[in-house]
């Protein structure tokens, strides 16, 4: 078993990390004010560190599981970032979910350091997360990428090999700007229904019966419902940071990005009109309450 250290235990790397330590490895975790509780991780044998040099000088492998590409940029090139106490054959993971073109030249500088990289970003939900059922797009070279896979079976159900490094966040990027496109429609025509007076009850049976059927639909049916959020925790803020990566993306490619470019906007204006902590879901009562 190796020592792994992990930078990030938000929603989600809280749920990476405890599968990760249920499977037998020795963890080391960063400590950060943005850190969800890590007690229950302590008890079940995780060490901490307030160092980045002290994680280095004791991780086998390292998974980044933070917001996006400034932060993983941060972590790895400031002046006492990883990168400066790297280990040579040191595995970075970056779970995060960022520009692949940024991820490309990180992993560039990481394997200039001796360290090893790839992308594995996931998606589904912290739920998801803490059952150990993440699916995971991963990028890198195959070898490397076959090396981590018994390290990314402890909390992922699906592992797609993307190719070379930077795949896995471009088909992130994809996957999110399909997943976040539809609940803007869906939040969007519930908005509709409720000015209409149309019970939700209502919506969800007939958009259920119809076209509108889907993970995204059944993710949004507990907040339609009785406002129970626990089932979509992804904040406005994240949407707005990843439309705006899929825009970004789709530009350095020459590719069409009109209807992405609306759905950013979209994404934009909710975030100004919405407390910061605001999910997606509340996207339904902020187009309500706008009228447009």
């Amino acid at each position: 078993m190796k020592t792994i250290g992990m930078i990030g235990i938000g929603m989600m790397g809280h749920g990476i990390a405890s599968n990760i330590v249920k499977h037998g490895h020795s963890m080391i975790l960063f400590e950060h004010p943005g850190n969800q509780p890590l007690n229950d991780l302590i008890e079940a044998g995780a060490r901490t560190t307030p160092s980045l040099k002290a994680l280095a000088d004791a991780a086998d492998v390292i998974i980044l599981c933070v917001t996006g590409t400034p932060e993983v940029e941060g972590i790895l090139f400031r002046e006492d970032g990883l990168l400066q106490s790297i280990r040579p054959g040191t595995l970075i993971i970056d779970c995060s979910t960022a520009l692949p073109s940024s991820t490309r030249r990180v992993a560039l500088e990481a394997e200039k350091a001796g360290a090893k990289f790839i992308d594995a970003p996931m998606t589904r939900t912290p739920k998801e997360a803490a059952q150990g059922r993440l699916n995971l797009t991963v990028g890198g070279d195959r070898e490397t990428v076959e090396q981590a896979r018994p390290l990314l079976q402890c909390y992922a159900e699906n592992i797609t090999y993307a190719g070379s490094v930077g795949s896995g966040h471009q088909l992130k990027l994809v996957h999110n700007f399909v997943s976040l496109g539809f609940s803007a429609v869906l939040a969007e025509a519930a908005a509709c229904a409720q000015r209409a007076g149309i019970p939700a009850e209502v919506f969800l049976e007939v958009v259920g019966q119809g076209g509108g059927d889907s993970v995204v639909l059944n993710r949004f049916r507990p907040f339609l419902e009785s406002q129970d959020h626990t089932a979509f925790r992804f904040t406005l803020k994240n949407a707005l940071k990843d439309m705006s990566y899929y825009t970004t993306m789709a530009r350095e490619a020459g590719a069409s990005h009109d209807m992405a470019e609306s759905i950013r906007h979209a994404y934009e204006q909710a975030t100004h009109a919405a407390d910061p902590k605001a999910t997606v879901p509340d996207l339904i009562g902020i187009l309500a309450d706008s009228g447009h």
